[in-house]
């Protein structure tokens, strides 16, 4: 296996990165979390991704290794840590792979900074429209959209009972609900899942990943609480949008926004008998797909 080294990287706005740097031939990969993740989850595709890719994988601000010194309150927030990032180690012409709200993270950033990435691979990512955000505030109370920050801090069916499983070290509740909706039909090995529940404590930003995500929206529409701002048409790379058929976090129905809103500029393919984690699910199957779309000529 390639050589990978943690390294870490002081940015201009006070934060640090923490990042993975696998060394490899001259195909660049910028690998991008979701929540309650970090750069560690990507480790199968790391040491397993073909030897002619040069890959990085980042702890985005609040998680893993990196830093949380002011607060994100956007994926924005979150894309322009990535642009002060790779200006600091002076990585330019690559392409980004986003699962979940790292989807997001990377269709924010390619927007917002044209010219640094060639490729967008949107794996199990939020839709364009962002990631609606249910919850209640008291136990009689029907669940309902939350709307604000200070709300998701206080939400009795997402927030709390993660955050306290963070706070306890209930590794019992956190693989209950890895079990319920990610890892539903194939689970990482015990050593490699222990790793990754320990890493998932790490995460010091939950209710602001929860709103960043609720209030996302580059669409052209509504989605149910912010207006979109159109960004979206500033996407001008090729797109591989990969979903699973049963994934149980990312609904169909947020894919299809996603494809819809992304158009002719998106190639779709789903993974089969795959739910929200195809790392663990198939990783031959989604290496193939990934490795296929960063190994094509880009077309101009």
């Amino acid at each position: 296996m390639s050589e990978v080294i943690m390294k870490e990287v002081l940015l201009p706005n006070g934060e640090t990165l923490a990042y993975q740097e696998r060394e490899g031939g001259d195909i660049k990969v910028l690998l991008v979390h979701g929540n309650m993740t970090s750069s560690k989850h990507w480790d199968l595709v790391i040491e397993n991704m073909d030897d002619k890719f040069k890959v990085y994988a980042v702890d985005l601000r609040g998680f893993g290794r990196s830093s949380y010194h002011q607060l994100i309150m956007s994926i924005k927030d979150f894309s322009d840590d990535i642009k002060l990032f790779v200006d600091q180690i002076g990585l330019s012409n690559f392409a980004i792979a986003g699962w979940s709200t790292g989807g997001a993270v990377g269709m924010q950033f390619v927007a917002d900074y044209p010219g640094y990435c060639n490729k967008l691979i949107l794996l199990a990512s939020a839709s364009t429209r962002g990631y609606p955000l249910d919850g209640k505030l008291t136990e009689n109370e029907v669940p309902r959209r939350l709307t604000m920050h200070e709300e998701i801090k206080q939400d009795l069916m997402r927030t709390i009972p993660i955050q306290t499983a963070y706070d306890t070290n209930d590794v019992a509740m956190l693989k209950l609900i890895w079990n319920s909706v990610i890892y539903t039909h194939n689970q990482p090995e015990p050593d490699r899942y222990e790793e990754y529940v320990q890493d998932m404590r790490t995460q010091r930003n939950l209710a602001e990943v929860y709103h960043a995500l609720n209030t996302f929206n580059i669409s052209h529409l509504s989605n149910g609480l912010v207006e979109g701002n159109g960004k979206v048409d500033a996407i001008h790379v090729p797109v591989l949008v990969l979903f699973g058929e049963r994934d149980m976090v990312v609904i169909r129905e947020m894919t299809n926004e996603l494809i819809a809103d992304l158009g002719k500029k998106a190639k779709v393919v789903e993974l089969k008998n795959c739910g929200h984690s195809a790392l663990v699910d198939d990783l031959p199957q989604l290496l193939n797909a990934m490795e296929q779309f960063l190994d094509r000529e880009v077309q101009v």
